[in-house]
């Protein structure tokens, strides 16, 4: 999915909505558990649920990876499921390894002609340029790379002081990456718990979209995001998981799911009338 594609659907749905594909056993509908597939069953449901309400879906791969072979073919069945529809995809793999070992993540995960083909896949930027490179294949591919997370553990190292230019790290991660893609093919993760940078960070970044993760059960601000976030193109996708997936454990977990992302969908359309986008 292209960039003018993508603002076209969120333009379309009136939502900036991605649904995080967190499926964890341990909290399905146990009804389910007893389905061939029950992790491909309630991707279905939720998916069937929501799509009218989202515009990504971003299934994490630990998730996956974490019930071995079955879980990876629960994750196929699922790319495969995603592509009746008109939706963007992102394989939240957190990949970045040396240059050789990128380019097979990228085959892996990116390929036309791969088991998955995303069109997206989430990259920690720290082992630099050659590590992040393999994964911009095109204009219909996107690297969406670490740039300021919502998690506590952000302190540790993302808000550590280069003395010879006084930017914080995750600064740097911004200004550096910019040289590597462009607003057609980079995203960047920011954490909605760190809001209060939002304005710093559009005047690093003022074109990219925005993937935020954290509004809901980590107790981001959608509006305060927005507030700050938000361009002539909206910018942001905005990443709920949790809040979704699990809004019932019982039988009427699609009602439910339904509900929350409906909800969330309402909320957006009234952000995005602060928008100046012109119909592409």
């Amino acid at each position: 999915m292209t960039r003018s594609e993508l603002i076209s659907e969120i333009f379309n749905k009136q939502s900036f909505l991605c649904v995080g594909l967190d499926t964890d056993l341990t909290k399905i509908p146990k009804h389910l558990l007893d389905t061939e597939d029950p992790i491909f069953e309630f991707n279905k449901a939720i998916i069937d649920a929501t799509h009218r309400y989202a515009v990504a879906y971003k299934p994490n791969l630990a998730f996956y990876e974490a019930n071995g072979i079955k879980g990876l073919q629960a994750l196929k069945k699922t790319s495969d499921y995603l592509k009746n529809f008109d939706v963007f995809t992102i394989a939240d793999a957190k990949r970045g390894d040396i240059g050789n070992t990128s380019q097979q993540y990228a085959t892996a995960f990116l390929s036309p002609d791969g088991d998955f083909n995303f069109d997206a896949i989430t990259v920690a930027p720290y082992m630099g340029a050659d590590s992040v490179m393999p994964f911009l294949t095109g204009p219909e591919k996107w690297v969406i790379l670490l740039a300021l997370t919502s998690n506590k553990g952000a302190f540790d190292f993302q808000f550590l002081k280069n003395h010879k230019d006084d930017k914080f790290l995750f600064e740097s991660v911004l200004e550096t990456s910019k040289e590597w893609g462009t607003p057609e093919n980079m995203m960047y993760v920011i954490g909605a718990t760190q809001a209060d940078w939002f304005m710093k960070i559009r005047q690093w970044v003022p074109e990219h979209f925005l993937l935020v993760p954290g509004v809901g059960a980590q107790g981001g601000s959608l509006q305060e995001v927005c507030k700050y976030g938000m361009t002539k193109d909206c910018g942001l996708l905005i990443n709920a998981s949790r809040s979704i997936l699990y809004a019932s454990s019982e039988s009427d977990f699609v009602e439910k799911a339904e509900e929350e992302a409906k909800t969330m969908q309402q909320d957006m359309a009234e952000l995005l009338k602060t928008c100046k986008h012109k119909s592409l």
